[in-house]
């Protein structure tokens, strides 16, 4: 059986033999026949608990677009445009309309990287900017003590939307909502202080209620002033099958309702081996992102099983805390305690994958070099066909899955 996986910018064949092949979780259809544009038309048309954006911008001199930032996959460009009209058509002059780019802790963009984000005509005709940790205000402090503080330009304006892609987060639960202002735009005290919450067992994929994580984030939201949210749900090509808009976080609870419906995944049985990729460019863009794969698919492979994880990482590791925590993760006992002893952002990425290679074998298809993967704890595959091959000529009774978006898998109970 021939099965394509995202890779970078690119894709990858591999022939695996049916008999072999376990169980291949795809993401959502493209649903042809749904177009693009009138999905997002009517999500913005029928807004959840909420009056249209345009008549939340009556009266209003000045509005801000929350966006995701380059190593996200929403295609805000394709989105931007409408909701701008719907501000523009209640009154908000386009000059007084700014698209901040959330980067939590990521690297800013280039001027060319901000008009692939937005678009030529809303990075000609809007000001478009990244957050900067260091123009923050505090707000004030959430009801676990996370202090937020938010890039002054966001909390400077009169009508604030937020908008992004939801899908599955290994510990806040879902993405979308009020992630765009924490941890998009707020300084690295305040993202450190809410991630910390991470190592709550209840803080986990598909868990939006009773979230340790999410619930900050939700006050935090409330505190910086969300007036609308419009958020899109992706199939693996990226393409947009789903969209919902209006109050937070009404809209997003619908939206993740919505998400379930189309992605809640589960497999009878774990596999000998798992092969996965986050989903290509730009989810694999480093592997401070790339995490987020092995993290959904570990529970799907048996105890001392292998995972092969194909994930470009074209500018390296991503975050230079997770870089330095990265070279410890073969002392699973040791990081994990320091982690305890003070949570560090970035070291919190480390942990997760010192948990899973402290079980099972993992294998880095990717353009790190055999020193760097090894330190990391990884072993490098560069020909994976071959490495399967040999495999199966070993034991043809071995089992495999394949899960070429990286989506998040439960094994069923």
């Amino acid at each position: 059986m021939k099965i394509t996986i995202p890779y970078g910018k690119d894709k990858i064949d591999l022939d695996i033999p049916e008999d072999n092949i376990l169980d291949i979780v795809q993401g959502g259809d493209s649903f042809s026949g749904s177009d693009e544009k009138e999905v997002i038309s009517r999500a913005i048309a029928h807004p959840v608990g909420s009056v249209t954006l345009s008549e939340i911008a009556r009266g209003k001199g000045s509005a801000c677009i929350l966006a995701s930032d380059i190593t996200r996959p929403c295609p805000s460009y394709k989105f931007l445009p409408q909701l701008v009209e719907e501000l523009n058509s209640g009154g908000v002059p386009l000059s007084n309309i700014k698209v901040v780019l959330g980067l939590g802790i990521h690297r800013s963009h280039t001027d060319s990287e901000k008009k692939k984000l937005v678009g030529s005509y809303i990075f000609e005709n809007t000001q478009v900017i990244d957050s900067d940790p260091k123009k923050a205000k505090l707000i004030g402090k959430t009801s676990n003590g996370t202090p937020v503080e938010v890039f002054e330009e966001v909390i400077n304006c009169d009508l604030l939307i937020a908008t992004g892609n939801i899908e599955y987060h290994y510990f806040a639960g879902y993405s979308g909502g009020a992630k765009a202002v924490m941890p998009g735009v707020c300084t690295r005290n305040s993202i450190q202080a809410n991630h910390s919450m991470m190592l709550d067992e209840r803080a986990s994929s598909g868990r939006a209620e009773d979230n340790p994580v999410r619930d900050d984030i939700e006050e935090a939201g409330r505190m910086a002033g969300i007036d609308f949210i419009f958020n899109v749900i992706l199939d693996d090509n990226k393409n947009i099958i789903e969209a919902v808009a209006g109050k937070n976080n009404e809209a997003w609870i619908q939206g993740v309702k919505k998400y379930d419906a189309i992605y809640s995944r589960e497999v009878e049985s774990p596999a000998d081996i798992v092969i996965a990729s986050p989903g290509g460019y730009p989810k694999d863009i480093n592997l401070y992102q790339s995490q987020k794969a092995l993290e959904n698919i570990k529970d799907i492979a048996r105890p001392g099983g292998t995972i092969i994880l194909m994930a470009s990482c074209s500018e390296g590791f991503g975050e230079d805390v997770f870089e330095e925590w990265m070279g410890r993760v073969k002392d699973y006992c040791a990081i994990s305690e320091r982690l305890k002893d003070k949570f560090v952002l970035g070291g919190h990425k480390a942990v997760a994958v010192s948990r899973v290679i402290k079980d099972m074998k993992v294998h880095l298809y990717s353009e790190f070099d055999r020193a760097a993967t090894k330190k990391m704890g990884f072993e490098k595959i560069n020909d994976i066909q071959l490495y399967l091959n040999k495999v199966i000529e070993r034991d043809k009774e071995i089992k495999i899955s394949v899960i070429p978006g990286g989506r998040f898998v439960r094994l069923k109970s």
